[in-house]
């Protein structure tokens, strides 16, 4: 009999907020399996129980040392064997960006990796940032296979964003940020709607100032990916670009084994 696992991941810009904006609705609807948000911008001591302790989830939080600054959690129904928030690393720790857990079938990581508009130096910590991280993930994945979501501020090819030309020389469009990408893809690791979407359009970010969601003027920046020996159990993956709260949307899988 198989058994199928259903996986979203949401950059909700401030759970504070989308508590606000309908959170806990959209997340009791849904009824994922697991759910990975970034950019929570919260400790959980400022957070409501519903949200710490949502009936028939586990949750695991990983907050900057900066407050209201950057933050990760998971949800889920079922019970890991472990769950890891720190790595030894100065590049992966202290910015909240990193949540692991063990489950049967797989590792799964939910990153909020860094953004590097700012200035050269976070691009640079960004970059090392990705080097770190993979080197991370690589050396997880020869115990077990990995899923890894989350908010990569990367988009991937000029299918993943509205207008390629005009971004060329911004961050999360960069020569050197795609590079980064396909090595991921060199090393094995599917992005799990292209397996099933080859077209241009479909975006998981827009800016809010500009109101270009409303004209779907956006980025394809939210992955999941999942390593070479999990791609045969990928029978889904979705945008739920109906869903609001946010400037991201979620994204999600559907995981058969």
């Amino acid at each position: 009999m198989s058994k199928t696992i259903r996986l979203a991941s949401w950059n909700v810009n401030g759970i504070r907020a989308a508590e606000k904006k309908g959170f806990l609705d959209w997340f009791h609807d849904r009824k994922y399996h697991v759910v990975g948000l970034q950019e929570t911008k919260a400790e959980v001591g400022q957070l409501s129980p519903k949200l710490v302790h949502p009936d028939g989830y586990e949750s695991y939080w990983n907050s900057a040392i900066k407050r209201g600054y950057s933050g990760t959690a998971v949800y889920t129904r079922l019970s890991p064997i472990f769950a890891e928030t720190t790595f030894g690393d100065p590049f992966l720790d202290g910015e909240g960006r990193i949540v692991l857990i063990e489950l049967e079938a797989f590792y799964f990581f939910n990153v909020y990796f860094p953004n590097g508009k700012m200035n050269e130096e976070r691009l640079k910590f960004k970059m090392e940032f990705y080097k770190r991280f993979l080197d991370l993930m690589e050396s997880f994945r020869e115990k077990k296979p990995i899923v890894v979501c989350g908010d990569v501020n990367t988009a991937h090819t000029e299918l993943d964003l509205s207008r390629p030309k005009e971004n060329a020389n911004i961050s999360g469009f960069l020569p050197s940020e795609r590079k980064w990408m396909d090595t991921l893809v060199d090393a094995g690791y599917h992005d799990t709607f292209r397996l099933f979407e080859k077209e241009g359009g479909h975006y998981s970010w827009w800016d809010m100032k500009s109101r270009a969601r409303e004209r779907n003027v956006g980025w394809r920046i939210d992955y999941f990916f999942v390593s070479d020996e999990l791609k045969k159990n990928v029978k889904r993956a979705w945008i739920e670009t109906d869903v609001y709260g946010s400037d991201h949307c979620p994204v999600g899988i559907e995981l058969a084994f």
